[in-house]
């Protein structure tokens, strides 16, 4: 008989226990968001998919074509092709492509990019149901952001 009451004791503890907890929280302001209408602001050391760098000085890229990042990446996700053209005497950069899919966000590719042609990007809603989506042609959204 002992033991009958001495589990409504501790059911009745632990259930005011919860109670206090929930009226404590319940008038606390919400740390949730109300998703499509606010947004977070992301922090200084956010990883997003890679983008090229716009060189301050001609208004394209800094990437020399020489293609260390493509080596470098151990998931394969980057494409870079260069090419030689008349009357340049450095590759140009024909093509750059990133397959998001397979990105693990290392950093492998920027730790090797010599010239520093390519960063972290802050961008994070990145949501889709088509995997066609996350192929990005980083040469042609750097001309886009002009």
């Amino acid at each position: 008989m002992a033991g009958y009451f001495t589990n409504i004791l501790s059911g009745t503890k632990s259930l005011l226990v919860g109670l206090s907890i929930t009226q404590r929280e319940f008038f606390k302001k919400p740390v949730t968001l109300q998703y499509p209408w606010e947004s977070l602001e992301m922090t200084p050391r956010y990883r997003g998919h890679i983008q090229l760098v716009k060189d301050g000085e001609t208004g394209t890229h800094k990437c020399i074509s020489c293609g260390l990042c493509d080596k470098g990446c151990p998931s394969g996700c980057i494409t870079v092709k260069g090419e030689k053209q008349e009357g340049v005497k450095v590759k140009v950069l024909v093509r750059y492509d990133l397959d998001f899919t397979k990105c693990s966000l290392c950093g492998q590719c920027i730790d090797n990019c010599k010239p520093g042609a390519i960063e972290f990007s802050k961008e994070y809603n990145l949501a889709s149901t088509r995997k066609e989506d996350f192929y990005y042609d980083l040469l042609k959204r750097l001309k886009e952001q002009k």
